[in-house]
């Protein structure tokens, strides 16, 4: 199988481009042009093309896309560009930019200068900053050839990266790279707009009288009376006590005392906007003068969306997006976060739907986390309830309340839950009764007296999960204070090694926690990284919650290359596998990904999978 590493170059501007659009915008906009391509077979020379869309189409078509990988760098970006302006699909999509996330860190900088500087296999150009505004029509030939030699060398600075990185890189994990990429450049799911529109419609309607109702109470005149009285922090902070709302607090800087949190950058106030309660989302948009809340937002540009893909939804995923190595959210669609619990804002997953005559199948990895941590602590009770199907959640129930707990008590079950996929992390007490009292759609008022009995019933009867913890603590003295020359292992099975460089996972991947070391927040001594968003503090809680989700990535993962030799996926969020299949197949594809997917690997011997696997007419009935 040949390997072509390709580069496109295209026109951009101050408004088209990755400064102001997403990728699928960009690539869908009518003004998107390619102005040259290059393209490298195997070690080859990289050659270069530039004309109109068609002569690029018949230069492309040379090469055989179908029997190749196809490499190149941000391969979401370049393999739109390929299938979706010219038609052509490589037999597998490689990408550097994933690749040197999974191996360096989302805390890295991946840019292809960055890499090519760390790996010191050349320096890319920058004609590209001298090429802004230009159509191809603009350049004048030598400008034209200066630009199609900078191409040229980010395809070479790529192949050369793509050696020297997959000689550390797994190769199953190529497998997901390319999985990713064609969630987003072969989208399996449509959007059903009308649907979409019935629920912005209703939206609108309800803002209208939240509006009413605000001028009466506020005493306004008019729309922008309101806003003006809302945008005061005391009148403000009494309309969210009114709809009982807990109003954000932050320590102000410049006086050091507790303020409201309610500035447009606050943590706090980005909460509020975000918040489950539409109506609360509804009050910060008029606080902030904006036309739209956050969920007709995201409505507006599924539609949007839609419209430009012939109805189509691509999936825009970031391969190891997360420190763990799990997936995140991309291109301003996070389908790692669809509302899914009240019916009303269920609508956008209620609108993604399968062409005519499929069906979609979501198989959920059931309990993955709580399973992976009882098995890694070697908490074998607990392994065992799992193993023999037991209802691990009202067991734990019963020791909270001193008597058999069963679905038919679906509060106590809840509690018993909560603790269960909860407090094996390391969470106290006042967490917990912060958890209880806000979920939903149950919510249970416990003391925090009790709660931290509840707490105490849980390590006690948990013994081997808190002396992982204080396995994962060791190790961080071991790696600040020591030269480790052999791997040392974590948990037990022996899948999970450190040394001064980070954790070693059964993939062949580590986590890695850059500049670890000891430090001081709020006068108390720490051991923190560097992480995207500052400093982090870590205990070992916090890392076997790091290592629980990496393992728990790892497996699903593995399943979900395994069903892909049999369907297509389509998509993929937190432990679940969502695939597209013909509607006559359904049972009989829904039996075998539900097999796939009660098969732990071979790394994980004796941890007891399971999955539940549900079919829907739209992804938001399963």
């Amino acid at each position: 199988m040949s390997l072509l590493t390709f580069d496109f170059e295209t026109y951009y501007t101050d408004d088209l481009g990755f400064r102001t659009q997403t990728t699928e915008e960009y690539v869908r906009d009518p003004a998107f042009e390619v102005i040259g391509v290059s393209v490298q077979v195997d070690d080859g020379d990289p050659q270069w093309f530039s004309g109109t869309r068609e002569e690029t189409r018949r230069w492309l078509r040379q090469f055989d896309w179908k029997n190749s990988m196809g490499l190149a760098h941000n391969t979401m970006f370049d393999g739109a560009i390929l299938h979706w302006v010219f038609g052509l699909t490589p037999m597998i999509f490689l990408d550097t930019l994933s690749m040197a996330r999974a191996l360096h860190g989302v805390e890295v900088g991946g840019s292809l200068a960055k890499l090519a500087e760390r790996y010191q296999v050349g320096v890319k150009g920058t004609e590209v900053v001298a090429a802004k505004g230009k159509a191809r029509l603009d350049f004048q030939p030598e400008e034209l050839a200066r630009y199609g030699e900078y191409c040229k060398n980010d395809v070479r600075l790529t192949y050369d990266l793509f050696k020297l990185m997959s000689k550390a890189f797994p190769m199953a994990e190529l497998r997901l790279i390319d999985l990713t990429i064609r969630m987003f450049t072969h989208p399996r799911l449509y959007v059903d707009e009308n649907s979409l529109q019935d629920r912005l419609d209703g939206l609108r309607a309800e803002r209208s009288q939240l509006l009413l109702s605000l001028k009466d109470a506020l005493k306004a005149t008019d729309e922008e009376d309101v806003r003006k009285k809302l945008s005061s922090n005391k009148q403000f902070a009494q309309v969210l006590q009114d709809f009982k709302v807990e109003v954000p607090m932050k320590v102000s800087p410049t006086t050091g005392k507790e303020t409201f949190a309610l500035a447009k950058k606050d943590e706090g106030f980005i909460a509020l906007t975000e918040h489950e309660d539409l109506t609360v989302q509804q009050l910060c948009a008029v606080r902030l003068g904006t036309k739209s809340t956050l969920e007709e937002k995201r409505i507006e540009r599924f539609m949007q969306i839609a419209r430009r893909n012939r109805g189509r939804i691509p999936v825009p995923l970031k391969y190891y997006g997360a420190h763990t190595g799990r997936w995140s959210g991309t291109d301003k669609v996070n389908f790692q976060n669809l509302p899914s619990r009240d019916p009303k804002k269920k609508a956008l997953k209620n609108a993604i739907i399968p062409p005519e005559g499929y069906v979609i199948i979501n198989s959920d990895s059931s309990q993955i986390e709580a399973r992976v941590l009882a098995w890694l602590a070697g908490q074998e009770d607990v392994v065992k309830q799992f193993a023999n199907k037991e209802d691990v959640y009202s067991i734990f129930a019963s020791s909270i309340y001193g008597r058999t707990i069963t679905k038919a008590d679906p509060t106590e079950r809840f509690v018993g839950k909560t603790c269960v996929l909860g407090l094996g992390y390391g969470t106290g007490a006042a967490k917990l009764r912060h958890t209880l009292a806000t979920a939903e759609p149950v919510n249970v008022d416990l003391s925090e007296d009790e709660c931290k009995r509840i707490v105490d019933v849980y390590r006690s009867k948990n013994d081997r999960i808190i002396e992982l913890w204080r396995d994962a603590d060791s190790m961080l003295q071991t790696m600040l204070n020591t030269t480790i020359r052999e791997p040392i292992c974590l948990g037990q099975h022996g899948v999970l090694w450190y040394d001064n460089s980070g954790i070693i996972l059964p993939n062949g991947l580590a986590i890695r926690y850059p500049n670890l070391r000891r430090g001081q927040i709020d006068g108390k001594s720490k051991v923190l990284y560097d992480s995207r968003k500052g400093e982090v503090s870590l205990w070992g809680g916090s890392v076997v919650e790091n290592v629980v989700q990496a393992l728990a990535r790892i497996i699903v993962s593995e399943q979900m290359v395994k069903i892909s030799e049999r369907f297509g996926v389509a998509l993929t969020v937190h432990d679940s596998v969502v695939i597209v299949v013909p509607q006559d197949e359904a049972k009989a594809a829904a039996d075998e990904v539900t097999q796939i997917m009660h098969e732990a690997p071979e790394w994980a011997a004796g941890l007891p999978v399971a999955c539940e696997a549900k079919v829907g007419a739209t992804y938001g009935d399963c």
